[in-house]
């Protein structure tokens, strides 16, 4: 049945491929951000599927200062996505981060519950979990976040957990890192610069190598998100579940990229390996999300890189080195704060 679903933070990277798929989908979707990185990411998708014009809503707005309950008052599903969303990015204003990332979350469940919104779901990480020794690191595990970023998002996670069901159904989803092609991309993620990279330098530079990072493709990420709004309450409600497809060290993506430039555009490149300080290595279990959901990833990591391969042959990525592909290069440009 249609919804009328808020993505907070929906023309940013995940969001970009998401509210699409929502359109799709027949719900009437109002995308409410800052809209940094441009307001043109949904126009190739618009044009295309002009009768979804009506069923979009753009709503440029700050959560830390906008008025939240009356952009909530008639939604049914809030998707809250909006964040400073990696560790340089963070480091760069940390006052910032925590105004965005923690400060304004509080804001906005507040005013979900005041909006008796039916679902509330809500973008976790996987980082949250720190450096684990387990072989697979599973949701009952505790949460020892390292960086700043981390460490909010888990403070998060512990604000929702104290609100009832009754007053907030909420889920938590705890992503891999996401990869692969978007109209608003991001080239600042592992498995996109290092098939950038190859493509531009026809050079992989590898930072140790050993470090074993769970992944997970943009359109797996998207189709998650829409199943959310599906799933009957006794099955997701008060929930958290892992969100993850492969888990490949850097070194094993560094390959694949590699191999699939030789394989299939016949170009030669070169794998250079750096020592590195940073040996965070973790394997993420999604086994009970799949389990409970019957989730499971539809697409791998070489789907991702074709993805990206086929948008950079195909003109999509004129200049790879544009500041909008990149998230701290964007917020120093414009100096945000």
């Amino acid at each position: 049945m249609p919804q009328r679903i808020l993505v907070i933070g929906g023309a940013g990277y995940v969001g970009s491929t998401l509210v699409p798929k929502l359109l799709n989908q027949g719900h009437r979707v109002t995308v409410l951000d800052t809209f940094w990185f441009g307001k043109a990411v949904f126009d190739e998708y618009l044009t295309k599927n002009l009768y979804r014009f009506r069923q979009l809503f753009m709503m440029e707005g700050d959560i830390r200062n906008c008025d939240l309950g009356k952009i909530m008052a008639d939604a049914d599903c809030v998707i809250h996505l909006a964040c400073i969303s990696n560790d340089p990015s963070f480091e760069l204003n940390r006052d910032l981060g925590r105004s965005i990332n923690y400060d304004a979350f509080l804001r906005v469940i507040d005013a979900a519950q005041k909006a008796k919104v039916k679902r509330f779901i809500f973008a976790s990480t996987s980082s949250v979990y720190g450096i684990k020794k387990e072989e697979n690191v599973t949701e009952d595990l505790e949460l020892e976040p390292i960086t700043d970023y981390s460490k909010y998002k888990a403070f998060c996670e512990m604000e929702l957990r104290m609100i009832p069901a009754e007053k907030l159904p909420w889920v938590i989803i705890r992503p891999a890192t996401v990869c692969g092609y978007a109209s608003r991309l991001r080239l600042d993620l592992t498995v996109n610069i290092l098939t950038m990279a190859a493509l531009t330098k026809g050079k992989i530079t590898v930072l140790g190598g050993s470090q074993k990072r769970p992944n997970i493709n943009i359109k797996d990420m998207a189709d998650l998100y829409v199943q959310l709004i599906k799933e009957p309450d006794e099955k997701i409600v008060g929930q958290t579940f892992n969100a993850g497809g492969e888990n490949l060290s850097v070194m094993d993506i560094a390959i694949l990229v590699q191999k699939f430039l030789q394989d299939f555009r016949d170009k030669k490149v070169e794998i250079e390996i750096k020592p590195t300080d940073d040996l965070r290595s973790y394997h993420v279990s999604s086994e009970k999300i799949k389990r409970e959901l019957g989730w499971q990833v539809l697409f791998n990591m070489q789907d991702a890189i074709w993805s990206l391969v086929d948008a950079f042959e195909k003109g999509k990525i004129p200049n790879p080195d544009d500041p909008k592909y990149y998230n701290i290069k964007t917020m120093q440009k414009l100096n945000i704060s």
